[in-house]
Order: structure tokens, then sequence, then C-alpha cells
């Protein structure tokens, strides 16, 4: 439960009608839902949500991929491209709190499905529209996946090996970063709601989402001019901080000061390091990375990856095996925090329940009041 005192949700009675489709709408729409929101998930009839057949793998008939982000939802067919499906939408926002689409720029303008329509029916409404490059500009028209705003926004251009090719990151982060802001920007929304009386419209977008989230490295070039490169697992600006190859896997270490750098040091029984001038500090480490990396990948290289996690075990340095999916559901800390939900399952599957990721990975808790 997300609220250990009375079963209380933060979104009980909020009504949310969802008519995204992919990622980062659902997305979106599923975190509200676990937080107790109403989701009304509407979908095209004879075939629904793309990724419902997006696949393997599928469990019975159900892909796993649109399972991942729609739970939580009750799910209707609507023609919207019909008047009269126009109307059962009209009618169903008018008792909605959230209107949530993610279709190209004036596509529901066009079927009488636009904000200023939905606003007439329902004045108080929280309508949300994810887009892949916003509402205006030269690009505002363009439908929008993942990887190409993954390409576009410069995170695929920072993303894989130093000496390699663009690699696309191995879940849809922008996607989930843009499901993340539109979930934010709903809950801000509700809140100004709360205090105004009106509702409002929302524009979240997959390139403005990713390019927020670059972070440190758009500001590397906006102030210091600097462009950016790939680094594999390594690092700009920290040495060490990436990936050790061990004997059997590998290892993730990092150092942001002088003091985990010593104690790096100790653990590898090298040192010779901890007073070399090259290695002073972190601009130093960052100015001698070649050299420094070429020694501490020569000391991992000759232990298994267990050996290590003993050895760093309590040293207070951040570190870390690279684990499987096998690996990841094994991990006793993963399962200490109980991230896995199990749901009954509906449909005719070849089992009655489900493991999902569970509801949201930060609790809200109440305070605790003695009898």
């Amino acid at each position: 439960s997300l609220v250990d005192t009375d079963n209380v949700k933060p979104l009980d009675g909020v009504k949310i009608l969802d008519l995204t489709r992919v990622l980062a709408g659902p997305f979106a729409t599923m975190n509200l839902g676990d937080l107790g929101a109403e989701v009304i998930k509407v979908e095209r009839p004879g075939a629904g949500d793309d990724t419902r057949s997006w696949g393997p793998p599928f469990v019975g008939s159900e892909s796993t991929y649109f399972l991942s982000v729609n739970r939580n939802k009750k799910s209707i067919a609507v023609n919207i491209k019909d008047p009269k499906g126009v109307q059962i939408i009209r009618k169903l926002a008018a008792v909605c709190d959230v209107f949530v689409e993610n279709y190209v720029p004036g596509k529901l303008l066009e079927m009488g499905l636009g904000y200023e329509d939905i606003s007439q029916v329902a004045p108080h409404i929280v309508y949300c529209s994810i887009t892949g490059y916003g509402q205006t500009g030269p690009l505002s028209d363009r439908a929008g996946y993942d990887a190409v705003a993954s390409a576009v926004s410069g995170l695929m251009h920072i993303t894989g090996p130093e000496d390699g090719d663009p690699v696309r990151p191995g879940v849809a982060m922008t996607d989930l970063a843009t499901g993340l802001y539109s979930y934010g920007a709903i809950m801000a929304g509700l809140l100004q709601r709360y205090k105004t009386g009106r509702g409002l419209h929302i524009d979240c977008n997959l390139l403005s989402s990713q390019v927020a989230c670059l972070t440190q490295v758009a500001v590397n070039y906006l102030i210091g001019g600097k462009e950016a490169k790939r680094w594999g697992t390594a690092h700009g600006s920290i040495v060490p901080y990436q990936a050790f190859r061990t004997k059997d896997g590998y290892l993730v270490v990092g150092a942001g000061n002088e003091q985990q750098f010593v104690t790096i040091c100790k653990i590898l029984n090298l040192p010779t390091l901890i007073n070399d001038s090259r290695y002073k500090t972190n601009y130093l480490r960052v100015q001698n990375r070649r050299e420094l990396i070429t020694t501490l990948s020569a000391r991992f290289a000759e232990e298994m990856t267990g050996t290590w996690l003993c050895l760093f075990e309590g040293s207070g340095i951040p570190y870390g095996p690279i684990n499987s999916m096998r690996e990841v559901f094994a991990e006793p800390q993963v399962c200490c925090i109980e991230p896995l939900d199990t749901i009954c399952n509906v449909q005719s599957v070849p089992w009655n329940q489900w493991q999902y990721i569970g509801n949201f990975p930060c609790l809200l808790r109440g305070p605790v009041h003695s009898a």
C-alpha cells in the first residue's frame, strides 16, 4: 500500500480520461492510477493500443510491453473519428478531472476534442497534451518516437562506447522522462485547480523533456563551451567512476572525492597511487585518466566480482555489480524494498496472477500515532 493510514491513497476520487498509447502517456497515467486515481483508457475499436501487438514476449495473447505500463486502468473502445464517439468522449470528460492525450498537435482539435472544446464541457479539466516536439515550431507536426527524440535531443550522441557508434539506451528513457514530467505537471495542475477553481492546458513533449535531462552535459556546452562526447560507462568529469571488468563480470565503482579515491586504492592494494602527484585531486585524475584507468583496470581483472564485493563491503565507497534481469530480481536489496506486486489476471492466459514492478518507487507514509 502507498499509504499505511486507513488505506487512503492521495488521488482517491480523481478521474483520468486517458487517450494515450505506447509509452510516455500510459506511463504517466499508470503512475496516477497507482496513487489511487480512476483511469479510463480509451482505445481504438478492433486494434487497441499499438503496444498490444508489440512482441514477443506475450503472456497468452497479451503483450508484456503493454502490460508493463497499463495496470490499474479500465479500458473502453471508442471510435473518435465518428461524431458519436466524439460525443462519448465529451460526456466522459465532463465527469473527469484530467484529460490526457498524445496525438499530433491539431489532430484532436480537428475532431472537436481539443483543449478549447473539452474545456467548454469541463471548465475544471486539467488537459495534458503529450507530443513529440511540442505544439509549435518546425517539427511540431511530426510523430514522436523515443529513439528519434533521443537522437534529436542529443542523448544518443552521448550514449555508447568512447570509440564506437551512438547507442540507444536499453530502455526508452526519453519516453519515461516525459511520462514523469507529465505526471508531475498533472499533479501540479490539480493543485492549481484546487487553488483557482479553473482547469488548464499542460504541454509536455519528448524533445523538451530529454533536453531538460541533459543537465550538466548541456551546461558544459552552454556555459563552458565544451562539446559533449561518448564515454561508455565512464564519466567526463569524475575519475574513477565507471565499470571495471573483473574475472567473471563487471563492477562499477565511483570516487566522488579524494578520501574515496584513497579508500579505493587501499582496497585494491595499490598504495603507490595514493601519493602519486598525478592523482592527488579529481581534476588531476581527469587530466591523467588513461594512465590511472589502465592501472585500476588491470587490478580489478585479477579477482572475481564476488571477491571485490566482499572487499568493498562496509567501505563507504559507492560500488555494485552489473546485474542481469535474473540477478536484479534475486538481489536481496531489491527484494527488501519490495518493488514487486502480484495482481490478479482477468484474461484467459496460462497464469491467473502476474508480477509487476511495484506500485510506486517512493512510499508515502502517514504519521505514527500512539494509542
